[in-house]
């Protein structure tokens, strides 16, 4: 007679098999890809993390649509400006859906814009962007805030009179204010201790969701809940942050004026009020705290770890920081005000500002689609209801759209006649009907905070300090090191 130890491993090896065979049958119905291992899938040739050059590596072997398996599933990945466009552009309204990944589920519930799909999704984006408009997006009103936030962390960095110090956290304070007077109407000032607590949350959602404990939790959603780990601190931040908002929600309900609504809550108020009679409508207390946790969350990172990455770029190139601001003194002058539209007349600046976004690439990886139905994508037949991750970070450095894919060089957004020039594999905002919500406030932010510095200050390494350390840290964005520079003024 078996033991029972024996038992258990004949029917464990009994279930690995058939795990194995039952794999390599349904991976014929995907593009190649490496060969999945029962259980864990290709885990361990991830490293257990979707990093984008290990990504560009198997594209090498398998083609720029391939199949890797998180655990049982099977993900299909999209390599390359060609692939990236056919999916997300040509195939926009077929790749529109948010699968129901775990992690994504324990944060949002499905509501708000980001991981929200359906009906919510098409209700929560179009409010947020009318909102938006609403606010003066593109507008003087909403620019003024962010002319106002810049002058403010010029006038710190002036404080400093050229000493060294790290600029981090006086950029995330400043853009944070941006979206800050977006969603709740007001500024906080830097000495208020909710608010950095407001702001660490947020960094450690961005750097840990996206980490090896968050696909733990995607792939054994059943164990992980029950275990420590930094994607308890997730959910913990993810919980103080929407506390954060409900008391805010509380005090617009207390103190707002309806018939004068001035942020995301207040316009939400009234959309709730206006639509009460709607059962088709989303509006509801609940996903106006997802929507304004997406708001937020979606709305500092990206612009601050940008300019992070910016001032870091032109400490290690001086000679362009130097051009910048030849350009910016012959175009608007050393002490004029800087608005959005000078970005016309600045096609080097401009230019500049979109090769540090190329090369920095703070999302290199765009969250994961699902197909509405069947779609046939560079020759591959898709199936309905199959997952899709884009890799961004392979258009932005594809050799084919690049001159030089690997180096910083301004030109690459410049044409014979030195005009800025759009280029089709710029996907840092993504593509299509899940392109960013926010990318032109991004992208009025990255203009006016970037001139503002450069025309106020000269950046440069502290006494001592030979070497730019380059590397990024990977996260749930690519953010650079700490570092340390001088702000001399002009």
């Amino acid at each position: 007679m078996l033991s029972i130890t024996e038992l258990l491993i004949a029917l464990f090896l009994t279930l690995f098999i058939t795990n194995y065979f039952k794999l390599q049958w349904m991976r014929k119905r995907y593009p190649p890809g490496p060969t999945p291992l029962p259980i864990i899938g290709n885990l361990l040739t991830l490293k257990f993390v979707l990093h984008h050059e290990v990504l560009m590596q198997l594209a090498k072997t398998y083609g720029n649509v391939f199949t890797v398996w998180l655990g049982h599933k099977p993900v299909v990945v999209l390599n390359g400006c060609q692939a990236l466009r056919d999916g997300l552009i040509s195939h926009s309204e077929e790749l529109i859906e948010r699968p129901t990944i775990p992690t994504f589920q324990e944060m949002s519930k499905g509501k708000g814009v980001i991981f929200s799909s359906g009906h919510t999704w098409k209700q929560q984006r179009r409010f947020g962007l009318t909102t938006l408009r609403n606010l003066g997006l593109g507008k003087k009103n909403l620019e003024a805030r962010i002319q106002e936030e810049a002058l403010s962390l010029v006038e710190f960095f002036a404080t400093m009179t050229g000493k060294s110090l790290d600029p981090s956290p006086a950029i995330v304070l400043s853009v944070t204010n941006v979206i800050a007077a977006v969603v709740f109407g007001h500024r906080f000032s830097r000495d208020d201790k909710e608010f950095h607590q407001l702001i660490e949350a947020n960094d450690i959602i961005v750097d840990k969701l996206f980490s090896l404990w968050g696909r733990l939790f995607d792939v054994f959603p059943w164990l992980m809940r029950h275990l420590p780990g930094p994607h308890q601190d997730v959910f913990k931040s993810n919980a103080f942050v929407e506390e954060f908002l409900k008391k805010e929600i509380q005090s617009h309900k207390e103190n707002g004026v309806p018939e004068e609504p001035q942020d995301l809550i207040d316009f939400y108020h009234a959309k709730i009020s206006t639509d009460s009679h709607d059962v088709t409508s989303t509006f509801n207390e609940h996903n106006m705290v997802r929507l304004a946790a997406d708001f937020f969350g979606a709305g500092t990172e990206t612009t601050t770890t940008t300019l992070r990455w910016a001032l870091l770029y032109m400490v290690k190139y001086p000679e362009i920081q130097e051009n910048v601001q030849k350009e910016m003194d012959d175009v608007i002058g050393e002490s004029q005000i800087i608005h959005y539209e000078d970005r016309k007349r600045l096609p080097y600046t401009n230019a500049v500002i979109h090769e540090i976004q190329r090369m920095s690439s703070i999302a290199p990886i765009g969250l994961f689609r699902k197909t509405v139905k069947e779609i046939s994508l560079q020759g591959f037949n898709i199936e309905k209801g199959s997952l899709i991750i884009p890799n961004l970070f392979s258009a932005l450095c594809d050799p084919e759209h690049w001159e030089t894919p690997q180096q910083f060089n301004p030109g690459h957004f410049l044409d014979k006649e030195q005009k800025f020039m759009h280029k089709e594999a710029f996907l840092a905002f993504s593509a299509g009907h899940r392109v960013c919500l926010g990318e032109t406030l991004a992208r009025i932010e990255l203009f006016i905070f970037f001139t503002s510095l450069l025309q106020g200050f000269t950046f440069r390494l502290p006494e001592g300090v030979k070497n730019v350390n380059m590397d990024p840290i990977f996260g749930g964005s690519l953010q650079p090191q700490p570092y340390q520079i001088c702000a001399v003024p002009r």
